[in-house]
């Protein structure tokens, strides 16, 4: 098998090991605390466990003995430990029922996709690409001759998408606590949110919006790009309260989601005053904004309103039509 990470992080008054999979991707995570074990997709729950399992024995391990092999167990896992440290006792803690066990007394629920699966830009460049599989010929010309078309838009915006990904990437990397989906479909029209970010302070929904070279100006409930009003703010503001709505339907908890546009590969960005109910935040600046923001939720949920919103089901109600 592959070799796993098990990484402990240890901030803000928690203690958790996270294990991750050789492409960096978050397999799962266990608080050292509780002993609760948490993991993105049931089908990891084994190798999960045991990965959590082989760092548990090897941290029991004294140095010396660890200098020279590993315990069978972590060999035959091929699991990577990072910066193991003797744990606490309730780290030993690792009898709580299975998640697949707990499910098995809940009602049959219908099927749903995995959003947290989803890549940045993915909605976007699917049209791009249909629309260029539609007329190919007229595609390459367009582009060779410059002309704007649909099939740009698309293209551009997916663009968009992958670059505002790319930093708040970097928010994530810092911080463990922060979740991220993309591309997230709502309703039944195709249309969808380019970012849905959930932490310590609430909920966001971000719309990238990629105009290389442009020229925007931001005043109150205008927004102009090259000295033409878009309709970014309103579809903004619409879009967070769309999104707090479902989230708090599936999550069971009153939400609050705070719209942002975040301007991308602009030459100037001037903001003269703020737009009400909603944020314009360029992109090399998106991380650190989001940091300033006030904490307001506990960690526990965070993870609450994340399982809710990586549920397609969850922006498929008659309410997301609206």
């Amino acid at each position: 098998m592959s070799a796993v990470t098990v990484v402990r992080w240890r901030r803000f008054g928690k203690d958790r090991l996270y294990v991750n999979g050789p492409d960096e991707r978050r397999l799962g995570w266990c608080d050292l605390l509780t002993g609760a074990v948490t993991v993105e997709d049931h089908a990891d729950r084994e190798t999960v466990e045991a990965a959590l399992e082989s760092w548990r024995t090897l941290a029991e391990v004294p140095v010396a003995a660890t200098a020279t092999s590993p315990p069978p167990r972590a060999a035959e896992a091929g699991v990577r430990h990072e910066t193991p440290s003797v744990p606490t006792p309730a780290a030993a803690v690792f009898g709580e029922p299975s998640l697949p066990t707990l499910e098995r007394t809940r009602p049959v629920e219908p099927e749903w996709e995995d959003l947290a699966g989803r890549r940045a830009g993915q909605a976007a460049r699917e049209q791009a690409l249909a629309l260029k599989e539609a007329a190919p010929v007229r595609t390459f010309l367009a582009r060779v001759l410059r002309v704007h078309t649909d099939e740009r838009a698309w293209r551009i915006g997916a663009d968009g998408e992958e670059k505002v990904a790319a930093q708040v990437a970097k928010l994530t990397a810092k911080d463990p606590r922060w979740r991220v989906l993309h591309a997230v479909p709502v309703g039944e029209n195709g249309s969808d949110i380019d970012h849905v970010v959930i932490g310590p302070p609430g909920v966001f929904t971000l719309n990238a919006k990629h105009h290389p070279g442009a020229k925007i100006w931001v005043a109150g409930n205008t927004f102009m790009v090259n000295g033409q009003k878009q309709p970014y703010l309103r579809n903004s503001r619409h879009e967070a309260q769309r999104a707090a709505k479902l989230l708090t339907a599936a999550a069971g908890i009153p939400l609050h989601a705070v719209g942002v546009v975040v301007p991308v590969g602009a030459q100037d960005v001037t903001i003269k005053t703020e737009p009400e109910g909603v944020h314009v935040v360029y992109r090399k600046a998106l991380v650190k904004w989001l940091q300033r923001q006030p904490e307001q939720l506990d960690e526990a949920t965070v993870e609450r309103i994340y399982v809710a919103a990586r549920r397609s089901t969850t922006w498929q109600t008659a309410t997301a039509q609206r």
